[in-house]
């Protein structure tokens, strides 16, 4: 029996790259034995909504305020996940997804649900944000094109659902339930709209995280659910049941674990296997990584879907049949550039100027040019951005700046609300390397504009290389969250650089665990660019196997 830890497995599936469209060789229908580790994604994969479909699993995720948005994610085995496709490139609602008159930083694509009936998957979302009107996407391929199918009214963290009899529903925000017409274009006019129970007294905020499954003639709603607890709040997985779609529902509590000293483990999807077995993915929040999915089984006991192993518990570990699958793309990695298309691994920080990066000016580079002039990263355009990894992770970008004008600002950033940033200014001929904190604040009305951007410098060096090359380092061992920062002349001797900076998940503003990101930026006049070489990501590999 081959043993591996997860986190070498996830080196695989995150970092190797190859074509989309390839075919699994004879070679990747072999499975072996692997000991599986929690969480089985060690990055910021929130709101999950899972399904299987014939032999592949369908996982959907929330990026809120990056582009492309609604990652869809495919896996053989729930141990290699592999972005294949993004619902939609871009959202139009209003200009401050373009970052005019204001942001949408964690506002967007909130939680989604991600559904198959007759040949067509669905996705329902609701950004959390005016004009307030989810959307409904359909695709036949989920790694193709998917089309925009409808806009309906505002569902809070909605579970899509096809019934047996062929009626259409969304359950969604704290137990309520809306019917849907026959193509889902609209509300069903006189279908049912209710709500189908009031939360118990000892909760407190919203049931929220709707995922709705039938099983057995029974309808099975998840909600994620948080309780007054010692010493604080207590989060939980809850499921209702009911023998009839309107109820009466009956409740359980079917997973409550406070899973290695993180807090409690709650809301995500439970869906059956290829085998018989059942399964589910619940997230917990890890502080500056964000929020992580938990792999663990779903045994139905008395009917109910009992989550984790015999004690109710998240595992720690598991032993596993996974593929082997060499070539799996993984949802994030390294990038040369030589491609005529951006990676999947990639997201923009907003909408992007498509006319203002491109992979082909300089082939082999990713060109990122100044567009509008600001005076800080936050409103920023283009900003192009990856999940950083736990436990411990590295990533180095390699950056012609010979193109830069005076006043540009370009580097590399462990991104989020309170950022550590390696930058490069331009002033008057000499460029000056500087590594910063940046804490950004924004305003309480709906526009969420940047009102203050509290930059400190720790340390400034001038630098007279075209080309340098800037490493952070994010370590998120047992919660420790810290960034830190170095820079090179020649890509060998590499220098530790200002201060190690603490990442934070802030739900009030970005709402995310922290993103490595690459910017470019004018602050007296566009028209300048650099361009990005590479950019190298490593993960922890454990010394059991090291591939």
């Amino acid at each position: 029996m081959i043993k591996v830890i997860l986190s070498s497995i996830i080196v695989l599936s995150l970092f190797s790259c190859s074509d989309n469209k390839k075919k699994y060789s004879e070679a990747e229908e072999k499975t072996e034995t692997v000991t599986v580790s929690n969480p089985v994604i060690n990055a910021d994969v929130p709101d999950m909504s899972v399904i299987r479909v014939g032999d592949f699993y369908y996982m959907i995720s929330t990026t809120m305020h990056l582009m492309p948005g609604a990652p869809v994610m495919r896996s053989r085995d729930l141990v290699n996940w592999e972005t294949i496709s993004y619902v939609f490139d871009r959202l139009e609602d209003h200009p401050r997804y373009d970052l005019i008159d204001g942001t949408v930083y964690g506002k967007g694509q909130w939680a989604s649900s991600i559904k198959y009936k007759d040949g067509i998957f669905y996705v329902l979302f609701s950004p959390n944000d005016e004009p307030f009107k989810s959307y409904i996407y359909t695709a036949e391929d989920p790694a193709g094109k998917w089309t925009l199918h409808s806009r309906l009214k505002h569902f809070h963290d909605a579970s899509l659902f096809f019934d047996d009899d062929g009626r259409n529903y969304v359950f969604y925000g704290t137990g309520e339930l809306q019917e849907l017409n026959s193509d889902l274009t609209d509300i069903e006019k006189e279908g049912v709209n209710m709500v189908l129970f009031e939360r118990d007294a000892e909760e407190y905020g919203l049931l929220e995280g709707s995922q709705v499954i039938k099983h057995d003639d029974k309808y099975y709603l998840l909600m994620i659910s948080m309780v007054w607890g010692e010493p604080g709040r207590v989060r939980r997985q809850v499921c209702y049941r009911a023998d009839n779609i309107t109820g009466p529902y009956e409740k359980k509590v079917i997973l409550e674990h406070d899973f290695a000293g993180f807090g409690g483990v709650g809301q995500g999807s439970v869906f059956d296997g290829k085998n018989g077995d059942w399964w589910a993915i619940i997230f917990q929040d890890r502080g500056g990584i964000g929020r992580v999915p938990m792999l663990m089984p779903c045994t139905w006991t008395d009917g109910w879907p009992m989550l984790g192993d015999i004690n109710g518990h998240v595992p720690e570990k598991m032993e596993m049949e996974v593929y082997n699958i060499p070539e799996c793309k993984g949802i994030s990695g390294s990038d040369d550039f030589d491609k005529d298309k951006l990676s999947l691994f990639w997201q923009w920080n907003h909408n992007p100027l498509n006319d203002k990066w491109s992979l082909t000016e300089r082939p082999g580079f990713l060109r990122l040019k100044t567009s509008r002039v600001t005076d800080n990263i936050y409103n920023a355009p283009n900003t192009i951005t990856q999940r950083m990894h736990g436990p411990v992770s590295s990533a180095t970008v390699a950056i012609d700046i010979s193109g830069m004008k005076d006043g540009d600002v370009a580097g590399f950033a462990a991104f989020n609300s309170n950022s550590g940033i390696l930058s490069v200014k331009k002033e008057n001929d000499v460029n000056k390397l500087r590594m910063s904190t940046n804490d950004v604040a924004f305003s309480e009305d709906s526009r969420m504009r940047v009102t203050d951007v509290n930059e400190i410098i720790i340390e400034e060096n001038e630098i007279d290389n075209d080309i340098i090359y800037l490493r952070i380092d994010g370590d998120f061992n047992q919660g420790k969250d810290i960034a830190s920062f170095y820079y090179s002349l020649d890509n060998k001797k590499w220098i530790k650089t200002g201060c190690d900076v603490k990442m934070i998940f802030d739900y009030r503003r970005l709402f995310m665990g922290s993103k490595y990101a690459i910017f470019n930026y004018a602050t007296k006049a566009s028209g300048g660019y650099i361009d990005i070489d590479n950019f190298e990501m490593n993960a922890c590999v454990s010394e059991i196997n090291k591939f």
